[in-house]
């Protein structure tokens, strides 16, 4: 869904949000309630429809794009779809930061794309400190407006102008219209892990981080409640220690999750599914257009069935800012492959090695089986062949693409929901 070049976009408004304690790293709550309301059929989207009652704040975006949501009619979806996926941190008092800072930051933000023929989802996430033009904004809550900004850092689009500021400047960015977002807190995580009774991830080697308290032994661990968000919020213990890598080691978890939700029986049992609902939807602000039961279900029932190996994770191309060390700039040559993708419902398979910095094929890596919790685990346990992907003769793990999918550049990082990939420690 191309936006129209030049459009003019009125002042957008969004109901007060509450003034909540979030940490950094809400991606866990991003893809998770995308998972469950996008992957889970229709019998959870319409247990979720009904949870709405239960959601009673949403915003409202700007006309252009309310008005693509109300005329769409999603119960017979017979296009692609475009959601914006939130999460913010009002960093006042976050132990995970270097400094405390006031106002809301969109330090996650996912672009979820449905293709035109329902054949694919492509969730793309913004690093937060993507340097990239904003475009000028009104902050609903204190009517001050922001001039446009040529370059300013990507997360500060959120407390600038609400979430459809932040929906503007990805707009600007991707080319895309965006009719549908949801603003999540990070509660969600614990409540979601919890109802699932733990996703299974792998651990490549050793994660101690002593920002999150996080501390797992190389092998596999079932992850739950706060284990799974320190886990998620972890930076200072993956790769490198950057957002970058941080955004790799949670698409190990996000793709671990939707793995086991269509895997193990989870969309047959109603009582999970309604546990899963009721922690997404309550730990949720939506957009009026999404914040429809016909919206859910029939986002829900068009990637009934969806293949993971058709579900892609990949980060948005950027590279070293070179005004800037702590700071990234959008790689404008991948870029533009991947916009044009999807404006086009292109479908797309990553390179093969597209992981991240903090994440590696399970292949490669020997773990036992899953604890129940981080210190359960011992360096002593039998270890286990993890399953793994396909190989070539030479031992070299190959990703499987359809004959008729186009291979992103291979700086486009990322994985699809099928593959098995563990988490680096640093």
């Amino acid at each position: 869904m191309p936006d129209a070049p030049g459009r003019a976009r009125p002042v957008a408004r969004h109901g007060r949000l509450p003034r909540r304690r979030a940490w950094t790293t809400l991606l866990s709550v991003v893809a998770s309630a995308a998972a469950v309301l996008l992957v889970s059929g229709t019998s959870v989207a319409a247990i979720a429809g009904a949870q709405l009652a239960a959601a009673p704040q949403t915003v409202q975006l700007s006309t252009d794009d309310q008005s693509t949501a109300e005329t769409a009619d999603v119960t017979a979806i017979e296009g692609g779809a475009n959601i914006l996926l939130i999460g913010s941190d009002t960093r006042v008092g976050q132990f995970d930061s270097d400094e405390d800072v006031e106002g809301a930051r969109n330090d996650v933000t996912m672009l979820v794309h449905v293709s035109e023929d329902h054949q694919q989802l492509t969730a793309v996430s913004f690093p937060r400190d993507l340097m990239v033009p904003i475009p000028a904004c009104t902050n609903p809550e204190t009517g001050t407006t922001y001039p446009a900004a040529e370059s300013a850092q990507f997360n500060t689009a959120l407390g600038n102008g609400g979430v459809s500021c932040v929906v503007d400047t990805v707009e600007n960015l991707t080319g895309l219209t965006v009719p549908y977002a949801g603003l999540i807190t990070f509660d969600g995580v614990i409540e979601m892990s919890n109802a699932l009774g733990g996703v299974d991830v792998c651990v490549a080697t050793p994660i101690d981080d002593t920002f999150t308290g996080l501390h797992l032994t190389a092998g596999a661990h079932s992850l739950q409640g706060s284990d799974a968000l320190a886990f998620l919020r972890s930076r200072h213990g993956v790769g490198d220690g950057s957002d970058l890598a941080r955004i790799s080691s949670q698409q190990v978890f996000l793709s671990a999750l939707l793995r086991q939700v269509t895997a193990d029986g989870t969309l047959s049992n109603p009582i999970t599914l309604y546990k899963l609902a009721g922690a997404a939807l309550s730990n949720m602000t939506l957009s009026d257009g999404l914040a429809q039961t016909r919206t859910l279900v029939g986002l829900a029932s068009t990637l009934r069935g969806m293949s993971t190996s058709s579900m892609l994770f990949v980060q948005y191309p950027v590279v070293d800012d070179p005004a800037d060390a702590a700071r990234v700039v959008v790689d404008e040559a991948a870029a533009h492959t991947l916009n044009v993708a999807l404006q086009t419902d292109e479908r797309t398979s990553l390179s093969d090695s597209s992981t991240g910095r903090a994440s590696q094929e399970s292949s490669d890596t020997e773990t036992p089986a899953p604890s129940a919790s981080p210190s359960d685990a011992a360096p002593s346990d039998a270890a286990t062949a993890a399953p793994s992907a396909s190989a070539t003769p030479d031992g070299q793990t190959t990703t499987t693409s359809s004959p008729s999918s186009t291979p992103l550049p291979s700086s486009i990082s990322g994985q699809s929901a099928a593959e098995e990939t563990c988490s680096v420690g640093n």
